[in-house]
């Protein structure tokens, strides 16, 4: 049986001597992070918030097989908070869509999760009222000509059922019940109530299409609250892309049998854990550029030269030549060749490599 078939559905029950240590070592690292963090101005704030969005969208995003431009929606998060970046690129709406939900659930955290808010989300997502080609019910609940809501793999004739969600008509009571609870305050820590609220929302699978990113929106809106703090320094759905396989199977293996959720407890919190401590790499990063900035803040940049050398901080891929140096900034290999050689002379960028056609450059 399927848990939301069980007659005490949803009394979801657990082990807290089994997570009470692992959720301490949790509290502890948001704490640390969030302090350290507060200490650093707001400059810096903003542009860690910047680079863990970006990198929650495109996970959160890539978990479900969509693969999306990163600059794009780098700018679409930029655009957003009001952060300088540069030339913005243009950012499709699907993009935007995604944006706007993770924005709205983390800096509006402190706000009741309502009907019309899932609506707003899900309406953002799908903004064509469309799924790839396939035309869905967008802004409500799933209806009956979706059919069963079903986990399928497999070939086509020996497909393998690996979920089915409650019946169609059941939804508006089941999120009912779950909005209700979600809203009210109760003794369960709120890390713990974004674990059982992503198993909660998932199970009931309420929306055609998108359920596993606004169930994961919804997780990272807990856990906001539970920082007290509408700023994102690390990135859950990181994590789970990482280990995207484990996540479907523990999902699985939760949705079926008992409500004693503390297997599922215990892995969201273990990738709660990873995703708080590889923080350290990003703000690593951050702090490096924000010193390099601060060093040259005398040195008038144009605006091809800020974008590159902000890209040389973020993790650019690959070696920077001058014929990349061009068709990254749409301009012709000459104004390119002038950008360098400027950024040679100011002691800003050195050379790599054998010379001639092979010259790469790296910042001093």
């Amino acid at each position: 049986m399927y848990i939301h078939q069980l007659t005490n559905w949803p009394k979801f029950t657990w082990d807290s001597f089994k997570i009470n240590k692992l959720l301490g070592e949790i509290r502890h690292l948001q704490g640390r992070l969030v302090g350290e963090m507060s200490s650093l101005g707001f400059k810096i704030q903003d542009e860690a918030t910047l680079e863990t969005l970006t990198e929650d969208v495109v996970k959160t995003s890539a978990i479900e097989g969509e693969n999306l431009n990163k600059e794009q929606v780098r700018s679409s998060v930029a655009k957003r908070m009001g952060i300088d970046i540069g030339i913005l690129l243009a950012a499709d709406r699907h993009i935007e869509g995604i944006v706007a939900i993770l924005l709205d659930a983390t800096k509006d955290y402190d706000k009741l999760l309502t009907v019309d808010r899932l609506f707003d989300w899900h309406a953002s997502l799908f903004p064509t009222g469309r799924s790839d080609i396939k035309k869905i019910t967008v802004a409500n609940w799933r209806e009956k000509e979706a059919g069963a809501m079903q986990v399928v793999s497999g070939a086509l004739g020996r497909e393998k059922v690996h979920f089915e969600a409650p019946e169609y008509d059941k939804v508006p009571n089941e999120m009912e019940n779950f909005i209700n609870w979600f809203n009210l305050d109760t003794e369960i820590d709120l890390v713990l109530k974004a674990a059982i609220a992503h198993l909660w929302f998932l199970t009931v699978h309420p929306f055609e299409d998108g359920n596993g990113r606004i169930g994961r929106a919804i997780a990272d809106m807990l856990l906001a609250k539970s920082e007290k703090c509408g700023q994102r320094f690390y990135s859950m759905s990181s994590q789970i892309q990482k280990d995207r396989k484990h996540y479907y199977l523990q999902l699985e293996k939760s949705q079926k049998g008992s409500l004693d959720i503390t297997s599922w407890i215990e892995w969201f919190l273990e990738c709660l854990k990873r995703a708080i401590e590889a923080s350290d790499i990003t703000l690593k990063s951050i702090l490096q550029k924000a010193k390099f900035w601060k060093t040259h803040e005398s040195i008038s940049f144009n605006e091809r030269q800020k974008k590159i050398l902000n890209l040389m901080h973020d993790n650019f891929f690959g070696n920077l030549t001058s014929s990349k140096w061009a068709k990254i900034c749409k301009c012709s290999q000459d104004t390119a060749n002038r950008d360098i050689s400027n950024l040679l002379g100011g002691n800003i960028l050195q050379k790599e490599g054998p010379g001639g056609r092979s010259t790469s450059y790296k910042i001093v």
